[in-house]
């Protein structure tokens, strides 16, 4: 692939997201580069669910036909690289990639999604994904009715176990230090027979990522088969806010209904722009930013007539 080739749209993020986005941008007849350094944030998820029609199959596999589905479009290409920076041009945008190849084109689309901050407890992030879990919709199937926990705290950890509750009778809140919770939170807790541990936790036991038990630093323990956490996360790129991409007080890259971010010609889609982590979103997302971003192209055609 030759430096400093001209683009209709290059798509930074190559999983759900940006692949649902080429393909209604293929399917548009645009020329189309996808950029994707190959470090999805589900690599360890062993099933992904909640996804009609590809329910319990591996991330990696729903990736994979995606990204053969797409490059069936002969104007769509893809790069094994790594986005590093991007610029302003007076015809659009340039993009610079890790191995410094050079790509321009007249809009981009941030589909890089985020990095969770993995809190400093032994063998938390060799279960993320797995056994410690983002969300009931994806995971709480497949853990239900077992003994289960959330790691979270004060009003956080009120809304989470409310949530929790319709899939397990046998919950407990870790606080992971001393609890923010209300004294009426704790009232309402109890009542759901939802306890409250105080312990902080030294460490996940596990055999291969799933969870046995876990051990605080008080040599005491319990045992658990699933917890979930809310954990905090930066944007894995930081090119949109290079650019003036408006952000969030939440983290999250600014759009609108059409994906648009606050900066004219740069769209935003997948897990970079929302909490609902799931590939369903993300597919959903992709498939509204590749319309968009065409019909602007579409208009800005016409309006120069």
């Amino acid at each position: 692939m030759e430096s400093n080739k001209n683009f209709d749209v290059i798509i930074v993020g190559g999983s759900y997201a940006g692949l649902s986005a080429a393909m209604a941008l293929g399917r548009s007849l645009r020329n189309v580069l996808i950029i994707d350094s190959g470090d999805p944030c589900n690599k360890q998820t062993p099933h992904s669910h909640n996804f009609i029609t590809n329910d319990g199959k591996a991330p990696s596999a729903i990736s994979n036909k995606a990204k053969m589905e797409v490059l069936k479009y002969p104007t769509v290409q893809f790069l094994n690289d790594d986005a590093i920076d991007g610029i302003k041009t007076d015809m659009g945008f340039e993009i610079t990639t890790r191995s410094k190849k050079k790509f321009s084109a007249r809009k981009i689309i941030f589909a890089t999604g985020i990095k969770d901050t993995i809190p400093k407890i032994e063998g938390f992030e060799e279960c993320w994904g797995i056994s410690v879990i983002h969300c009931p919709y994806c995971h709480g199937y497949e853990v239900r009715k077992v003994k289960t926990g959330i790691l979270a705290n004060g009003d956080g950890a009120f809304e989470i176990a409310k949530l929790i509750s319709n899939w397990t009778d046998d919950l407990t809140i870790f606080t992971n230090g001393r609890s923010e919770l209300t004294n009426i939170q704790i009232k309402l807790l109890a009542k759901k027979n939802i306890s409250i541990n105080e312990h902080t936790i030294g460490k996940i036991e596990h055999t291969e990522g799933y969870i046995s038990r876990l051990t605080f630093d008080n040599g005491d323990s319990t045992p658990l088969k699933a917890l979930y956490a809310r954990v905090s996360f930066t944007q894995k790129s930081e090119i949109p806010r290079e650019l003036g991409c408006e952000i969030t007080d939440q983290g999250y890259l600014n759009v609108d209904m059409f994906q648009k971010t606050s900066i004219p010609g740069v769209y935003a889609c997948g897990d970079n722009t929302t909490f609902m982590r799931s590939v369903a979103q993300a597919v959903y997302a992709g498939g509204v930013t590749g319309s968009a971003a065409n019909m602007e192209m579409i208009h800005e055609q016409w309006t120069g007539l």
